[in-house]
């Protein structure tokens, strides 16, 4: 495995992470990156960083950053947000992996963009009930500019440095597996 790869395996995990906050942003992103010369996608993936595909990820970006902040649509959002983000996560693992056989590329994309991209959406949605049970969905705007700022963070940084994106990742998962253990343990 060449050191390449073992960066666009970084950024790959590191984009699907951020498309579990938000699906359109890790991917409009990765749109610009491609488009301004900053990342080189797969062959099949480079519409990806055409003019047409820009601007639909970004009006696209745009319509879903500012539907989550209106109460009850937020939480509708969410109901489509979990299997989606597991498609785009795979999508975006697809695109940057390089210099690996069809299978594990596959594989990669399923388990590493898919599954990281379902488990933060899969918490994020868990975060965004939890703010409409006890505060009637006032306090979902603060929910969601924070997944939207986490979004953008981990974007950025995955693109320019992908190795701090996917520590940033790790650290994510680890705070939501203590999370999910945390909670699990105290509703027993």
């Amino acid at each position: 495995m060449t050191f390449e790869t073992l960066i666009s395996i970084c950024l790959g995990v590191g984009l699907a992470a951020s498309v579990g906050f938000r699906v359109f942003l890790p991917l409009f992103a990765l749109s610009l990156a491609s488009y301004f010369d900053v990342w080189q996608l797969n062959e099949s993936w480079q519409w990806i960083g055409s003019t047409a595909a820009l601007v639909t990820l970004g009006v696209a970006t745009l319509a879903e950053v500012f539907a989550y902040f209106i109460p009850y649509i937020d939480n509708l959002l969410d109901g489509i947000a979990v299997p989606l983000a597991a498609l785009a996560g795979t999508a975006i693992m697809l695109s940057t992996v390089a210099d690996l056989s069809p299978a594990i590329t596959w594989a990669l994309a399923v388990i590493a963009g898919g599954g990281t991209a379902a488990a933060v959406a899969g918490t994020s949605s868990t975060a965004r009930l939890a703010s409409t049970a006890t505060t009637g969905g006032i306090a979902n705007p603060l929910v969601s500019t924070a997944e939207t700022g986490t979004s953008v963070l981990i974007s950025v940084v995955s693109i320019f440095l992908p190795v701090v994106g996917f520590v940033l990742v790790i650290i994510l998962l680890f705070v939501i597996f203590r999370l999910y253990k945390k909670f699990k343990t105290s509703n027993v």
